[in-house]
């Protein structure tokens, strides 16, 4: 399943294909959304993220005077995303893109000007400072404010799981300005030099071994009035429209889903059990069915919610039954890996003995993280029961 297949895109996705083919960096992607490891893998990560902004691959949806294409087609970015996660090619750097859409949409022409050449060349790294210890799945709780002082804005407070914190140039910051409004009303969008005086990033180490979020702190930050991003107290809004770029995520998900049930049919092929393959075996015979089966409706799920957002008819249970049903199949399918191989299955990536070069238990590690990223699956069940089904609200 594509999307677009049967429609002009497939002639796009031959030419995405044959680009990422062409183009691609070749070093090792890992399972999630992850950091750079080192400065030379940075590097080659700006410039594939350059390559493919300069093809119209990426921003083809932009203003034309910043590289952008007349009556661009939405679902170019999705067959875009699908190729590259087909190719196992590593995505562009994120956050630039996030913060390009809030530029457009509500940024100064000064903003623009200076800003989105720099995204489009990869030049510039940026994070998305939304996230804070408090305020995760329920983001208008954030606490960290931005005072007005004269001409500045002095920032205080703290975000926590911030993507590639450690090598941005920028970061796209929400901040409290007002705090006596209505928690969605009193929030403001800047952009915020990494680093400013008082900026201070801490990477986070996680599970799997290595260091792909960060906390940031903010001590009296001073940021010039111009990094403000379209009017005091429309940081709500202006969030919440960038975020709709995360949609592009949707078809990278389901290529992620049906690459793994390959994969575990490659697995269970070459683990051998009592003498034999086990996928000779009919109970793993069985999972794997089910599995595809899962496979299949997520995709057509998430294939159903592209078409209902693309025809304007989009409904509030679309986005989170789709994230729901990704992460948590996800999660199963990476568990069901890693118990396969029994005991070598815990085994990591160096060690001789390693099932699949250590793959799936990387996998299986990161895997919770895609339950609780971008709404916990609790927040995506209870949108899907209060705002979709309308069941009684959960007691406060």
């Amino acid at each position: 399943m594509e999307f677009g297949a049967g429609t002009p895109l497939e002639e796009f996705r031959g030419q995405v294909r044959a680009f990422v083919a062409a183009h691609a960096p070749g070093f090792r992607v890992r399972s999630g959304v992850r950091s750079p490891e080192n400065a030379a893998e940075l590097a080659e990560l700006q410039r594939w993220t350059a390559d493919l902004y300069a093809a119209g691959h990426l921003g083809a949806d932009w203003p034309e005077e910043y590289g952008g294409v007349p009556d661009p087609d939405p679902l170019r970015q999705f067959v875009v995303g699908e190729e590259i996660a087909r190719a196992r090619a590593p995505m562009p750097v994120s956050g630039g893109s996030l913060a390009a859409h809030a530029l457009i949409e509500f940024g100064s022409d000064e903003q623009k000007r200076r800003y989105l050449p720099r995204i489009r060349s990869g030049v510039d790294v940026w994070c998305q400072l939304f996230s804070e210890p408090d305020a995760g799945s329920d983001l208008a709780s954030l606490r960290t404010t931005a005072v007005r002082d004269g001409d500045e804005w002095v920032v205080n407070g703290q975000k926590v799981w911030t993507t590639n914190g450690h090598w941005a140039r920028y970061g796209y910051l929400l901040a409290r300005t007002d705090p006596e409004a209505p928690k969605h009303k009193g929030i403001s969008a800047f952009v915020l030099d990494m680093g400013l005086p008082g900026v201070r990033v801490r990477p986070l180490r996680e599970l799997t071994g290595t260091s792909d979020f960060n906390e940031v702190f903010f001590d009296d930050v001073r940021l010039p009035a111009g990094s403000l991003i379209g009017a005091p107290g429309a940081g709500w809004l202006i969030a919440n429209t960038s975020l709709a770029e995360e949609r592009n995520g949707v078809g990278v998900s389901v290529v992620q889903l049906q690459m793994a049930w390959q994969d575990l049919v490659d697995l269970a092929r070459e683990l051998v059990v009592d003498g034999r393959p086990a996928l000779d075996l009919d109970d793993v015979r069985l999972d794997l069915a089910r599995f595809r089966a899962e496979v299949d409706a997520c995709a057509l799920l998430a294939h159903t919610s592209m078409a209902q957002w693309r025809a304007g008819r989009e409904r509030v249970i679309d986005a989170p039954a789709t994230k729901l049903a990704f992460s948590e199949l996800n999660l199963r399918m990476a568990e069901y890996a890693v118990s396969l191989p029994g005991a070598a299955g815990v085994l990591t990536e160096g060690d001789p003995e390693a099932v699949a070069e250590g793959r799936w238990q990387d996998a299986y590690l990161y895997a919770r993280a895609y339950t609780i990223a971008g709404g916990s699956s609790e927040i995506m069940r209870n949108i899907i029961a209060e705002r979709a089904l309308g069941l009684p609200r959960e007691p406060r």
